[in-house]
């Protein structure tokens, strides 16, 4: 009988430890952050560069996050929405549903960001974009943010920059109808140039669908509008055939670009033909200072390239998620109530400073914050050829 007393006793102290253990756990859950990327599809470098910076600032605070006094481990959900806009989405209702995240970085095109940015604002759960410079992703989304500068001011800046460093009154535009970013920002620069010159003076805009490869139609129309220069704000795989292209049809006029060439693939596909052309940008790689010039030392030293603009949005969108859940103070475990903690305390982030600029966001959970105008040089460098920013 005192054997199985005995044994009772052990059996009651065994399971008591359990049950204390599994409430210890449940006290420190586990912070979870769902990355959104193309991994594939038509854009996987551009994906490639989140995953990769949200990775390495995981390995930076050592998968943990010490929040009001206590450490929590940190996960990072990865997902591949394939470059597709209903992709993006589904990805988005994974994240919220299943995995229970607390936060999304992604999806980074605007393609994909619009779409996924409503299943997040649906859902009640903080989604920052480190790339997606649509006006629409945010739009009337309280829980939807971007660290990158908007179309509606970057497709002005481009056009009051090629007045200005060129003279030029007649503009060409070719973009992909299909596609929310190079539409948009299309539109903006229109706008913008003919703020400038007057109705009219975009002489031809031209468009084609996501997946054509033949532009020797639309670049002719170009050529014959009389056009001075064109801009295409397309993706770097696009810009690489446009350029040449535009090149073998004798359009040897300047062609200029968005924040969409910054990709580090655009001269490994496009080469000498984009040699001495200007685009809008984020942030430069060259000649960097500070924690910028950490960041890009770690990124290539374990990657083995430099990083591009998406890789240093994305750097700097996991430093501002990380803010936001440290001013949290405290990780109750009610993923409802941490996630509306961690929206609140994005939207009251200012004056963050990233490795891509100074940022504050507005109430519709934009930055304020300026955009560099890049020129390729004749070797093939990158260097700022001058900043542009918001007027106050």
């Amino acid at each position: 009988m005192k054997t199985k007393k005995i044994f009772r006793l052990t059996l009651l102290l065994v399971i008591a430890t359990l049950i204390c253990t599994a409430c210890g756990q449940a006290a420190q859950p586990t912070i979870k952050i769902g990355v959104n990327a193309p991994l594939t599809g038509d854009i996987p470098k551009v994906g490639e560069g989140s995953k990769f910076a949200a990775e390495m600032w995981l390995e930076e605070i050592g998968g943990e996050l010490e929040v009001g006094g206590q450490t929590y481990p940190v996960e990072l959900v990865i997902e591949d929405n394939e470059s597709k806009a209903e992709s993006a989405a589904s990805v988005n209702q994974k994240l919220i549903t299943q995995d229970e995240v607390l936060a999304i970085v992604g999806p980074q095109s605007s393609k994909q960001a619009v779409p996924a940015g409503g299943a997040a604002n649906d859902g009640q759960t903080p989604m920052v974009s480190p790339w997606s410079t649509n006006p629409n992703t945010t739009l009337n989304r309280p829980w939807v943010f971007r660290t990158p500068f908007l179309d509606s001011f970057q497709g002005p800046a481009v056009a009051k920059f090629v007045t200005e460093e060129f003279g030029f009154t007649k503009a060409g535009v070719l973009y992909d109808i299909a596609s929310d970013y190079p539409k948009g920002l299309a539109d903006y620069f229109k706008q913008g140039w003919e703020d400038i010159h007057g109705e009219g003076s975009v002489v031809a805009f031209e468009s084609f669908t996501t997946g054509d490869t033949d532009f020797s139609a639309q670049i002719t129309k170009i050529k014959e509008s009389g056009a001075e220069f064109f801009f295409t704000p397309q993706y770097y795989n696009e810009v690489a055939l446009i350029v040449q292209q535009a090149r073998e049809l004798g359009f040897n006029q300047p062609i200029v670009g968005s924040d969409s060439w910054g990709s580090a693939e655009l001269l490994n596909l496009c080469g000498e033909d984009c040699y001495g052309l200007f685009y809008s940008s984020h942030y430069l790689a060259e000649n960097p200072t500070g924690e910028a010039k950490e960041f890009i030392e770690g990124y290539e030293e374990k990657y083995g390239y430099v990083p591009d603009d998406v890789g240093a949005l994305t750097w700097d969108t996991m430093h501002i998620i990380e803010r936001a859940i440290n001013e949290c103070g405290e990780i109750t475990g009610d993923i409802e109530a941490d996630r509306t903690c961690v929206r609140d305390a994005l939207a009251n982030i200012k004056n963050f400073e990233g490795v891509t600029g100074t940022m504050t966001f507005t109430e519709e959970g934009d930055p304020i914050k300026c955009a560099l105008i890049i020129k390729i040089g004749d070797d093939g460098s990158k260097s700022v050829y001058e900043q542009t920013c918001p007027e106050e």
